[in-house]
């Protein structure tokens, strides 16, 4: 599905019912509306008008969004809010995201009063302490006035000294990229009475929309972002009914390194993430079921919540496509297979390939397989935005994602990539995660470290999950899953492997049950030394426990201690390997799912260089299978050390089933031959001949067109039995890395940006990713044929012909809610068909036809 960008809000009916019929077209699933920021003022095109977020206007036109997409089959869901995180107009300042702060006030020797700091609405002083500095034994001042700006009288005393004041104020931080109407504070998360606000004020009425019909399918949450969340009104008297102490009495300590700080910032922590977990997940989770809906939210970020508060969630989703490293992706989904969530989405293609219509079909293809990699089976596309036609072409874009809309000239390509993604999606959810391994999340000790500047688990977790153990994991041959302690302890790991990164403190309950799943079987690796601590600050019993617990272990050599660097060759001793490669490889990544029926293993080639290789399958494993998710097509694998060749970028599953099928062999090349006859290209209806391989801006009038040009040329053909034909169109060729660019595809393909295969007027599919090959025995015939290949480029080139708005008055009416970004970088596109086409003659069978071509960098020559 896609997120599809309503700015203003200023949609109408009819940009409405274009949009989801051109959607439904492209082979989306469904749509996700989100109203974000006017893109133009009043006016400013004939007609405009931005409506108001949740005015009659705004939701009578989501409502009639529903019936048209429920009419063309869509799911529609609905962001709660606009923009993000959540807040807006109806959050006061009482109720907007909190923070703990802490101002000093240096005390010269004699002096007897200060004036405290002034506040502003709603803040409030919670304690003042005084001593010799801030690192020292500081007193708590019980009397004093906490009125904005008052003085505070002091002793007189020789030395000098320190006064401590802390407050509990406000962030001041705006809903970001909100639509008109939808501007105000972000609410405090931890608060009722603020998500409860939000709720009825801002989330109910949008459920007015749908009172005709159907509830939208999920209410939607962006990920955490309420930067410098710390506090909330009511935390000192949570904190002591649950940890049993006045925070207060040593609140310097979340700033400080001070003695037992530690233990105090790891009660202060737990206590805001079950808070979060209480008051804003669990709370809207209820509200959504109660409704009839669903809550789909991306569970990380600030204020701090844990990987398990993906279980108060219907549908937990993640971000980021380093599959490699620690990311969010990964623990949203380590959180969805953890607690048998079968459905775990991602959101993708934010910021990819910069600036916006710079993404191409194998761009959105390479990042949503590393998305794959990581066990998302549903994916949240960035995006579509709705520009109505008087905004021209390519029209409105969101500043900070791809482009997906019809105004993209390769867009003729969509529906074969759709179909690409929507094969892996379905194959995805089938069974359950089959990964081994299970990494635990040091949650406690980022929870001890953290302070009110930035308090959050998941980014503090690359310090503690190095990119390197996960790199080592996964070359080693496994999958796996993050875990934490609420899921240990609640006995959700089903995992052969368990691996303790460095780690000094853990809770108690999970290092029990870690201990009896050892003594069942399990086998625990430890990075690093055993934890020696836990707990808060009246917790001395957990510490004990804690170190009773490592003795044990220790004494009864109930782990293996090795070292990153050793995982390769260690692990496999320990547990079977989930793929087995012949050459560890590091830019071929896989996912295994288990079914009734078998076994299963996505394989993706995440470079841009082709990769030739092997797998090695356990013994016993006979009657394995191919499967190409491009075309759907099956041939037989065969047994032992199977050989793998994949291109730059492309993918393949291996099934592994428990019953025995008969296949074809994959189709071997019999011959190759360049088409060398003349060929014509062809603009609008106007023909150009002669046309040979190559950009077609290289011709001046021709370097601001976007669109689709179309190449005809004949061929001769003899079509025999037990033969496929495929058309290749060339190899790519790696392009160097840029360390400060956006994520892209690192390639110069032969077809730029993606083309639709006609053969004697019969629709054959398209060509958008490597191998950039397409089958066309079904349409061929002995004797000449026809061939059309429509080609689509970048809107790119359009739009560097085009001067950039004057945002000027928009600004001025509106505040700048938005830059552009990268517009540096808007130059026109090399276009068309860059390389010879070549007629492949196979034998019949299974995979590409004539696969010996494919993922090799000199094959593909007569």
């Amino acid at each position: 599905m896609v997120r599809w960008w309503w700015f203003g809000p200023s949609a109408t009916n009819q940009d409405i019912d274009r949009d989801i019929e051109q959607i439904r077209k492209a082979g989306f699933g469904g749509v996700e509306v989100q109203a974000v920021y006017p893109q133009i003022p009043d006016g400013g095109l004939p007609g405009l008008r931005n409506y108001s977020y949740l005015s009659p206007t705004f939701l009578d036109a989501l409502g009639h969004a529903g019936r048209k997409a429920r009419a063309e089959g869509l799911r529609i869901d609905v962001t709660g809010g606009s923009g993000w995180p959540f807040g807006g107009p109806h959050i006061g300042v009482d109720q907007a995201a909190a923070e703990i702060r802490m101002a000093k006030i240096a005390v010269p020797s004699g002096q007897t009063a200060v004036r405290l700091p002034a506040l502003g609405p709603g803040e409030k002083i919670v304690a003042v302490k005084i001593g010799g500095s801030a690192k020292t034994q500081m007193e708590r001042i019980a009397d004093f006035d906490a009125t904005s700006g008052s003085v505070l009288q002091l002793p007189s005393v020789e030395a000098g000294r320190e006064v401590l004041v802390f407050v509990a104020g406000r962030t001041g931080q705006q809903v970001k990229r909100p639509a008109v109407g939808a501007e105000g504070y972000v609410l405090d998360h931890m608060s009722k009475e603020a998500v409860s606000q939000h709720l009825k004020v801002a989330i109910q009425p949008l459920l007015t929309a749908f009172q005709d019909q159907l509830p939208p399918d999920a209410i939607f949450s962006d990920s955490l972002e309420a930067y410098g969340s710390s506090w909330t009104d009511d935390l000192p008297e949570e904190f002591r009914r649950r940890r049993g102490y006045d925070l207060l009495d040593h609140v310097e300590v979340l700033f400080t390194d001070a003695p037992k700080g530690v233990d105090v910032r790891f009660d202060w922590a737990r206590t805001l993430a079950e808070l979060v977990d209480e008051r804003y997940l669990s709370a809207i989770q209820s509200w959504a079921s109660a409704n009839g809906t669903r809550f789909r939210a991306q569970v990380y970020g600030i204020p701090p919540v844990s990987l398990s508060s993906a279980s108060r969630v219907a549908l937990p989703e993640g971000e980021g496509e380093d599959w490699r490293s620690f990311t969010s992706t990964r623990w949203a989904t380590s959180g969805a297979h953890l607690y048998d969530k079968p459905v775990v989405s991602s959101e993708v293609w934010t910021w990819l390939h910069s600036p916006s219509w710079a993404a191409t079909p194998l761009d959105l293809k390479m990042e949503a397989d590393r998305h794959f990699l990581q066990g998302v089976n549903q994916l949240v596309g960035h995006g579509w935005p709705l520009s109505p036609n008087e905004a021209g072409n390519p029209g409105w874009s969101l500043y900070a994602a791809a482009a997906l809309n019809q105004h993209n000239p390769w867009s003729i390509s969509m529906p074969d990539v759709t179909r690409y993604l929507q094969r892996l999606s379905h194959l995805l959810r089938q069974g359950s995660p089959d990964n081994s391994v299970a990494i635990y999340l040091p949650i406690e000790d980022s929870y001890a470290d953290m302070r009110p500047a930035h308090a959050s688990a998941n980014d503090a977790m690359p310090k503690h999950v190095s990119a390197a153990l996960v790199g080592a994991v996964l070359d080693a041959g496994y999958g796996f899953d993050f875990v934490d302690a609420e899921a240990v302890s609640s006995k959700r790991m089903k995992h052969k492997l368990l691996i303790l990164p460095p780690i000094s403190r853990i809770d108690p309950n999970a290092y029990a049950a870690i201990s009896r799943w050892v003594e069942d079987g399990g086998k625990l690796v430890v990075i690093g030394d055993l934890p020696q601590s836990a707990g808060g600050l009246q917790e001395g019993k957990a510490r004990g426990s804690v170190l009773a617990l490592s003795r044990k272990l220790a004494r009864q050599h109930a782990f293996s201690k090795i070292g990153i660097e050793a995982l390769g060759t260690q692990l496999p001793l320990l547990a079977p390997r989930d793929l087995h490669l012949a050459k560890s490889d590091s830019s071929v990544g896989f996912i295994r799912r288990a079914t009734s029926e078998g076994s299963f293993v996505l394989i993706v080639n995440s470079s841009n260089q082709p990769v030739s290789n092997a797998v090695i399958l356990r013994d016993g494993q006979t009657g394995a299978q191919w499967w190409d998710p491009m075309t759907a097509s099956r041939w037989s694998a065969g047994t032992g050390s199977i050989p793998i060749a994949l291109a730059p970028y492309e993918s393949r599953v291996l099934f592994l089933p428990k019953t025995l099928e008969q296949l074809p062999p994959a189709s071997a090349l019999v011959r190759s031959t360049v088409l060398r006859s003349d060929w014509s290209l062809e603009f609008d209806g106007r023909g150009r001949k002669p046309a040979a391989p190559g950009s077609w801006t290289d011709t001046p009038a021709l370097q601001h067109y976007s669109g689709v040009g179309s190449y005809r040329f004949m061929i001769d053909a003899d079509v025999r039995p037990n033969r496929c034909f495929s058309l290749d169109f060339g190899e790519t060729i790696p392009r160097a890395a840029v360390k400060e660019a956006r994520h892209l595809a690192a390639v110069d393909a032969p077809v730029r940006e993606a083309a639709r295969v006609k053969v004697n007027g019969q629709n054959v599919g398209s060509v958008w990713a490597p191998p950039y090959r397409i089958d066309v025995s079904k349409a061929l015939k002995t004797g000449p044929n026809e061939i059309e290949v429509e080609v689509g480029n970048s809107a790119l080139n359009n739009l560097s012909g085009q001067t950039q708005p004057d945002r000027r008055l928009l600004n001025l009416r509106y505040g700048e809610r938005f830059a552009p970004q990268d517009t540096e970088l808007i130059v026109p596109q090399p276009s068309g068909l860059m390389k010879p086409v070549q007629l492949v003659e196979g034998t019949a069978g299974g995979g590409v036809c004539g696969a010996e071509i494919a993922g090799t960098p000199s094959a593909g020559h007569p």
